[in-house]
């Protein structure tokens, strides 16, 4: 199941999106008079453009038509494009962070650019190159996102939107800076949630559906609804992927799940899976996960040990448990009918998935 699958209206708001950031990004490659530089900003056109849910997006969208905003207003159509293209720049920062590369089955950008330099055949390490390039693709995205979420005229007028973009900003990186405390010390499961609601929670659901609701003039009310929604259901989103991290087939994902398991990831599935451990199985789970050699017949093994805990049906209970609170948060709320029809749905698509 997919988020566009389900979701025949949310399908065309994608495209919609798609349309805005193909246009902003093909202005800024055509007005670039540099070889150099144009190749960067096509590689970046190419990595927001090919792939992604554009999950932030849609809940923006449909905060919107649930405080009764219209479906076809261009300015929102504009202001959810910046919200995936501030979400661009935190996987492009993300990756190089994590020393991935893969993403979306890919490449990753710093990995592309790595492999460009390379090819030019120019001085200093290809390697050091990509990923100083990467950064900086990265920070071009946050500096376009502002761009174009200012420039709507529905934001200008609005300082609810104003607010509570700038607290989606900072609820992301706050919680990128989490996950790397939580690599390097460990951590309870009350630590692995906070990351989750942090790195998550708040800036993949929970502001941008805000954002959409007080651009549409959604009351106090209705913004509380959308809050807990975006919370409870953005901890299971992120529980989920916890699961199709370790478990989930590349193919699928479009990332490599060695990956995570090298570098420790605190998740909330590694998490309860040591609590719950017996002493033989914490030993092998401590010496596995973590492990810069792992490699695919050791990831076996870990994934046997951790289904061996008992891990996973924990997981899969918090999941339903945050899913169905979600959506009884929106019951009762006074959303447009259209809109609550349609964020049950997306819900679903996103809590109970394989990518």
């Amino acid at each position: 199941m997919t988020l566009t699958d389900a979701l025949t209206e949310s399908a065309a708001v994608t495209a919609r999106v798609d349309r805005s950031l193909d246009h902003f990004l093909q202005r800024r490659i055509e007005g670039e008079p540099d070889r150099a530089a144009r190749h960067l900003l096509v590689v970046l056109r190419d990595f927001v453009l090919n792939g992604g849910k554009r999950i932030r997006p849609l809940f923006c969208y449909w905060g919107w038509r649930g405080a009764g905003g219209a479906a076809d207003d261009p300015d929102l159509i504009t202001v959810a494009a910046a919200l995936e293209l501030f979400h661009a720049a935190a996987l492009i920062h993300d990756d190089i962070i994590d020393h991935s590369d893969l993403r979306r089955g890919r490449p990753t950008v710093h990995l592309s650019l790595g492999k460009w330099h390379a090819e030019q055949d120019w001085q200093s390490e290809s390697g050091a190159f990509g990923q100083h390039a990467a950064l900086l693709a990265g920070d071009a995205c946050l500096v376009w996102s502002e761009e174009m979420y200012h420039d709507s005229p529905l934001v200008a007028r609005d300082e609810r939107a104003r607010r509570l973009f700038a607290r989606l900003r900072i609820s992301a990186l706050y919680g990128e800076f989490l996950d790397l405390v939580g690599e390097a010390r460990g951590g309870e499961l009350s630590d692995a949630l906070k990351i989750i609601r942090h790195k998550t929670a708040s800036y993949t659901i929970r502001y941008p559906l805000q954002i959409g609701g007080a651009l549409a003039g959604a009351d106090e009310a209705l913004l509380g609804a959308y809050d807990t929604f975006g919370l409870l259901l953005g901890e299971a989103f992120q529980l989920r992927d916890d699961v199709i991290g370790l478990f989930g087939a590349p193919e699928l994902t479009g990332k490599e799940p060695l990956d995570d398991a090298r570098k420790g990831k605190p998740t909330a599935l590694i998490t309860v899976a040591r609590n719950m451990a017996a002493p033989a199985q914490r030993a092998r789970l401590d010496l596995l996960y973590g492990s810069e050699w792992l490699g695919v017949d050791d990831l076996a093994e870990l994934r046997d040990v951790v289904r061996a805990t008992g891990a996973p049906a924990v997981i899969e209970r918090m999941i339903g448990e945050r899913h169905a609170g979600a959506v009884q948060a929106l019951r009762g709320a006074g959303l447009r009918p259209v809109a609550l029809v349609e964020l049950e749905s997306l819900a679903a698509a996103c809590v109970y998935r394989e990518r």
